[in-house]
């Protein structure tokens, strides 16, 4: 299975909403991000700097690539586009993370 690290920005003071949203996720976002092939997928946040850290564990035949094609990915992104960095079609900026040590 495929490991990808990424990191994106809050805007100040939305981490309480951030969670709730993300408490009451969309059953369709669930099933897409699932029929993608993303088996786990887990986001962090540093409270002091507002940056969360994300970990997607994905299929070696996943199709992520296709998500942001989504009319529910497109949704997901404008109702969060308020709360976090974005890039002009509403998606998070997202900085790739490179590995430099891993353990099993």
């Amino acid at each position: 299975m495929e490991e990808v690290a990424f990191t994106m920005k809050l805007k100040p003071g939305v981490e309480a909403e951030y969670q709730r949203r993300h408490d009451e996720i969309w059953p369709e976002l669930t099933q897409a991000l699932v029929e993608a092939g993303i088996r786990d997928y887990s986001i962090y946040l540093d409270r002091a700097t507002g940056t969360l850290f994300a970990v997607q564990k994905r299929l070696p035949n996943h199709t992520t690539a296709d998500l942001p094609g989504l009319p529910v990915m497109k949704r997901w992104w404008a109702y969060m586009a308020d709360l976090m960095e974005t890039n002009p079609d509403h998606s998070p900026v997202a900085v790739p993370l490179e590995r430099v040590f891993h353990q099993a």
